[in-house]
């Protein structure tokens, strides 16, 4: 027990001892010497960097300097910083770093600049000695795919835009012309005998008080300047107008960055989490809270242009012979995700697919830019995304005559849809799809927006596979937070109420022309035997004319028609020996939809599906227009109503020539349902029609029923 006493004491002593003061000034110049003298002493060009001390004293310096900066009292500089700025250690490193000598010294010292910018907190990059060695280092960086470096240049470009995250003014510092550096000599020299005397002339003890003082002024000056833009910024007697035209007139002076190439070149690299870091980086920049560093990206880089070409390249690499029925199947891809997917293996996988996950990956990915960037920016970058993609490259392929490819070019459409949720994205879609008319459509006058006329047509063409994608893209269009797209598609053309019979109130007269067109209505109608022959006479009732916004509605009814009027002439407009539901009353409608293998049948069950999300729109209009079967019609006009009794007259015509129609009715549900196992049946494409029918009005029927109890709450 005393021997562990004495041994405390003793280590408690140890502690206690004040260590010796060290001069960490010399010691910094120690260790810098160390590296030129090993440039000046060493012949051997051979050995790599990581295998010489130049690793070990490059960190011992960067530790000296975070240390010294925490013990400094003040913001003031320290006699470390001030030495490595005077003598541009950060010059001579970049130097010896674009020589390559020794191998691998272009890795150790974008590690030391990427240390140094994160470690040390004083603002230190607007300084000269300091951003222009960056700027060298920048244009370093991907210069070669799959370098050596890729890795810490990824890791140093995004410490760059962290921190002109953190203080975008060191913006102006940063970006550099690519053209001012091309047609003139590169400022690193690489011969062995221009590196001696770099390093002679920096590995001398230079402490001259006029060059420290020179450095501290400097450093000084550049704080009173930000100091200065700060307090103007922030003073209400200087107009934020003066305030940006100086900071837009600064960067006006700029060109292309290599910054924007740097990072798109690393962005395509096949390292899985360089890229990953470039596009994170990426985002970091383009996310810059400042409207003037926003606009210069935007008209002063190719950074819009480049992020499209990518996207553009990517889409180009998809092959031809991709079969649409898969590629329909490829779900939303997540941009961040993506990288996590790459790394395992899709067992559900099929030619091109690759490919096409990598195009909507770069979709999601400039989506999220547009999200996440300055207005001016996201708006700049969907206007070049519809220029340079939408039309250039998709629209010839949805005007050509290959049926194969105007097929495949709508389901990337589609894909593409389903990809974006950024408003500007979707704004210029939307204006890509259907133009910006707002007129209504006059009969016989074809529209100029091309693209728009022939989708519609699209929606019934010949090919069943063109139309079923075609419809697709409309449902999904509608389920876009957009509001012009209802209007332009349907709306605008519902405005006036053209369908409409003229108001009884218009005079006696009228009334009489009215009653007169009544007549002739009705006796077309009566014309038609199914009309009548399907519903008991009790199932009709006459109803008076609907008021167009009736001032006051009941709550029982939509309108001056009571609702469950209206949800029974929906669900009675199928003959009961058309219906088979009621035989399988455990079965529901959405358990058979996913199953569908007939082509008609699905292309069926898409329009009602389209159909379903018009009706479901909270407009007046379009709720009139669709779900009252009570509408006045004019003489000629069509409601949806009035076009399913004539399409259930003609079904109730053609079945009448099925022999055992019912039972052949309910095997046709049951197959649908996966109850019984499909068979060759005649008329199958009518029997599940006839079953679509069937649920389609009764979905009408019920969502007539759910807008009243919503309207009511």
């Amino acid at each position: 027990m005393d021997m562990l006493n004495k041994l405390t004491a003793l280590f408690q002593q140890a502690l206690e001892t004040r260590e010796p003061t060290v001069n960490l000034q010399d010691s910094f110049i120690e260790h810098w010497k160390g590296i030129t003298t090993y440039y000046i002493e060493t012949s051997d060009e051979s050995q790599p960097a990581k295998k010489t001390d130049i690793p070990w004293r490059l960190k011992q310096m960067l530790d000296i300097l975070v240390y010294e900066e925490k013990q400094q009292e003040s913001e003031e500089m320290g006699p470390c910083m001030e030495y490595l700025l005077q003598h541009k250690i950060l010059e001579t490193l970049c130097t010896l770093g674009k020589a390559e000598y020794p191998p691998g010294m272009q890795q150790q010292v974008l590690v030391f600049f990427s240390r140094l910018l994160a470690q040390i907190r004083q603002p230190f990059l607007h300084i000269v000695t300091v951003y222009r060695p960056v700027q060298k280092l920048i244009r370093l960086c991907g210069i070669t795919p799959g370098g050596q470096t890729e890795r810490e240049e990824a890791m140093f470009l995004n410490m760059i835009c962290t921190k002109l995250k953190q203080d975008p003014r060191l913006f102006t510092y940063i970006l550099e012309d690519i053209c001012q550096h091309k047609d003139k000599s590169n400022n690193f020299n690489t011969d062995n005998g221009a590196h001696a005397r770099d390093i002679n002339m920096f590995a001398e003890d230079a402490s001259s008080p006029n060059q420290v003082s020179s450095v501290t002024a400097e450093y000084s000056a550049m704080k009173m300047d930000i100091a200065t833009e700060t307090d103007a910024i922030g003073n209400p007697n200087t107009t934020t107008s003066d305030a940006g035209n100086a900071y837009s007139l600064s960067l006006s002076k700029k060109a292309e960055t290599n910054l924007v190439r740097a990072l798109i070149k690393l962005m395509k690299s096949k390292k899985i989490k360089i890229a990953l870091k470039a596009y994170e980086t990426l985002l970091i920049l383009v996310s810059i809270p400042k409207c003037e560093i926003a606009t210069y990206l935007c008209e002063n880089t190719a950074l819009c242009t480049l992020l499209t070409d990518w996207l553009c390249e990517l889409y180009n690499r998809i092959p031809s012979s991709v079969d649409p029925m898969d590629a329909e199947t490829v779900e939303k891809v997540i941009w961040r995700s993506y990288f996590t997917k790459a790394c395992t293996k899709d067992g559900d996988s099929f030619q091109g697919k690759e490919h096409l996950e990598a195009f909507l990956f770069c979709v999601d990915f400039c989506d999220q830019v547009v999200k996440e960037a300055h207005t001016v920016m996201g708006l700049t970058l969907a206007k070049v995304i519809h220029q340079n993609w939408l039309i250039k490259h998709l629209q010839p392929q949805l005007f050509q005559m290959s049926e194969a490819g105007m097929l495949i070019a709508t389901i990337f459409l589609l894909l593409f849809l389903r990809q974006i949720s950024s408003a500007a994205m979707l704004e210029e879609t939307v204006l890509f799809l259907l133009g910006n008319q707002k007129e209504p459509e006059l009969p016989g006058v074809i529209e100029d927006h091309a693209l728009r006329t022939r989708l519609i047509e699209h929606c019934d063409h010949i090919s069943d596979e063109i139309s079923l994608a075609t419809m697709k893209l409309f449902e999904e269009l509608l389920q876009k937070p957009h509001k012009d797209i209802v209007h332009n598609l349907v709306l605008r053309n519902l405005q006036d109420r053209g369908y409409m019979a003229r108001s009884s109130t218009w005079g006696q007269e009228d009334k009489h022309v009215l009653d007169a067109e009544q007549m002739e209505d009705t006796e077309e109608l009566e014309e038609d035997p199914f009309f009548t022959d399907m519903y008991p006479s009790n199932e009709f009732v006459s109803h008076p004319v609907l008021p167009s916004f009736p001032k006051q509605k009941p709550e029982s009814s939509v309108g001056h028609v009571p609702v469950k009027d209206i949800v029974n002439s929906f669900l009675c407009l199928v003959p009961q020996e058309a219906r088979t539901s009621h035989h399988l009353q455990e079965a529901e409608f959405e358990s058979y939809i996913h199953d569908a293998k007939s082509l008609p049948y699905e292309l069926n069950l898409q329009m009602t599906s389209v159909l379903s999300k018009l009706a479901v729109f909270p407009h007046p209009h379009l709720h009139e227009y669709l779900l009252d079967p009570y509408i006045n019609l004019r003489p000629g006009a069509t409601s949806l109503f009035s076009v399913l009794v004539r399409v259930i007259g003609e079904l109730m015509q053609r079945i009448q020539n099925i022999p055992s129609f019912s039972e052949k009715l309910v095997l046709v549900r049951k197959q649908l349902m996966g109850l019984e196992p499909e068979t060759m049946l005649e008329h199958i494409t009518l029997l599940k029609g006839v079953t679509i029918l069937e649920e389609f009005c009764k979905e009408l029927a019920a969502i007539a029923f759910v807008k009243h109890s919503a309207k009511e709450q």
